[in-house]
C-alpha cells in the first residue's frame, strides 16, 4: 500500500531567504516535500543551485534568486522576480543572517555591530516590507522570521548577534498585528545549536572537545538537526498553526527552559 505524500502546499510559492544551506535549505526542501515552489534567495550562486536541484529532486518547482538583504533594491527585486515567475507568494521565511566575531561589547568594532544589526534586522525589516503587498494580492499568506535561542537569552561575547535576535523576537510581535486582519500571519522560529557549517565555526571551532561541551549545554544531549528546524517552520505556515500570531517557537532542546 502506497502512502500519499504530503502536499499541504501544493500550488502555493514560498520564498526563503539565506536559503543556499543549512536551516535555510532544509526549510526550501521541506516546503517542496509538501508540493510547494519555492524561491531561494541568498548570496552565492553556487549554493542556490545547489538547493534548487534539491527542491526539484523532491518534486518541487525551485528557482535561485541572488540577493543581499541589505540592499533595498535587491529585495525588491527578489520579490518581482518571484511575481513574475510564479504570480504570487504565500509564504516567506526570512532567514538570511549572520554571526559575528566574539568579543566584549567594549572591544567591537563599530563595523562589525553595523555588520551583524544591518544583515540581520534591516535585512529582515526590508524583507517583510517588501513580502507583504505580494502576500496580499491572493488574500495574505504566512511570514516566518528566523530568530535563534540567543533570542531569549543572553551569550557572552555575542552582543550584536544576541540584540539582533532579541530584536527580530520583538520586531515580528509588532509586525504580527498590521495586516492579521487581512489574512497575514507572522511569527517566529528561535532555533538553538543546530549542525550547520555557521554553527560549528562559531560556537566549537570544528574542535572534538568543544562540540562535546556545545552537546551538553542542550538537556536532550546533541545539536538540533536543520530538517527538524524545518518542519517547526512549515508547520508554522500550515493551516495547524492557524490560530498563531506573533508567537516565537523555540526549537532548542531544552537549553533555554527555566
Amino acid at each position: 500500500m502506497t502512502m500519499n505524500k504530503d502536499r499541504r502546499f501544493a500550488e502555493k510559492v514560498a520564498l526563503v531567504t539565506g536559503g543556499g544551506d543549512g536551516i535555510g535549505r532544509a526549510i526550501a526542501v521541506e516546503f517542496a516535500n509538501g508540493g510547494a515552489s519555492v524561491v531561494v534567495a541568498g548570496r552565492t550562486e553556487a549554493k542556490l543551485k545547489e538547493t534548487v536541484q534539491l527542491i526539484e529532486s523532491a518534486g518541487g518547482k525551485g528557482l535561485a534568486v541572488s540577493c543581499d538583504v541589505r540592499k533595498e533594491n535587491e529585495v525588491k527585486t527578489a520579490l518581482q522576480i518571484t511575481k513574475e515567475t510564479f504570480g504570487r507568494l504565500d509564504i516567506a521565511v526570512n532567514n538570511a543572517g549572520v554571526d559575528e566575531k566574539s568579543s566584549p561589547s567594549a572591544e567591537q568594532s563599530t563595523a562589525e555591530w553595523e555588520r551583524v544589526i544591518d544583515t540581520n534586522v534591516h535585512g529582515t525589516f526590508l524583507c517583510t516590507k517588501y513580502e507583504v503587498p505580494l502576500l496580499l494580492e491572493h488574500g495574505g499568506g504566512s511570514i516566518v522570521n528566523i530568530s535563534s535561542g540567543a533570542g531569549v537569552i543572553g551569550v557572552k561575547g555575542q552582543s550584536a548577534y544576541v540584540t539582533s535576535k532579541h530584536a527580530i523576537i520583538g520586531f515580528t510581535k509588532s509586525v504580527a498585528l498590521d495586516d492579521v486582519d487581512k489574512g497575514i500571519r507572522v511569527n517566529a522560529v528561535a532555533p538553538g545549536m543546530t549542525e550547520t557549517d555557521m554553527m560549528m565555526k562559531r560556537a566549537t571551532g570544528g574542535k572534538a572537545e568543544n562540540i562535546a561541551k556545545a552537546k551538553s549545554l542542550a538537556p536532550i544531549g546533541r545539536f538540533a538537526k536543520p530538517e527538524e528546524i524545518a518542519k517547526a517552520v512549515t508547520w508554522l505556515c500550515s493551516g495547524d498553526a492557524s490560530y498563531l500570531i506573533g508567537a516565537t517557537i523555540v526549537v532548542d532542546g531544552g537549553q533555554t527552559v527555566p
